[in-house]
């Protein structure tokens, strides 16, 4: 029985994972429709795909596992993935990951 147990808190924190890979996904999809596929005067920031969409997807899929060893009440490895979630963060921020393409600005710009 102690098995058949394990088996199904692997299961659901597999789908915890995939479903923060795809909350991360989801969450770029705006600036990827806007900055990659023709942006102002068909402008296209690649940087966005490029980097934006891996940091995002691997930042869900930290958050999840951040949730996952939490919810195992598995302190140091909520620590370890939680040091890699600030780490995508901090990365995200300094490369500005999701900047898409300059934005119009009227007269006087």
């Amino acid at each position: 029985m102690e098995n058949r147990s394990e088996a199904v808190r692997g299961a659901v924190g597999c789908l915890v994972v995939a479903a923060g890979a795809a909350a991360g996904v989801l969450a770029w999809a705006p600036y990827g429709r806007h900055g990659t596929f023709g942006g102002f005067e068909g402008e296209s920031e690649w940087n966005v795909l490029w980097l934006g969409l891996p940091v995002m997807t691997l930042g869900g899929i930290a958050a999840g596992l951040v949730l996952v060893a939490l919810a195992g009440r598995k302190w140091r490895r909520a620590l370890g993935a939680a040091v890699a979630l600030a780490a995508l963060t901090g990365f995200g921020v300094a490369f500005d990951v999701l900047e898409g393409p300059p934005l119009a600005c009227g007269p006087g710009c």
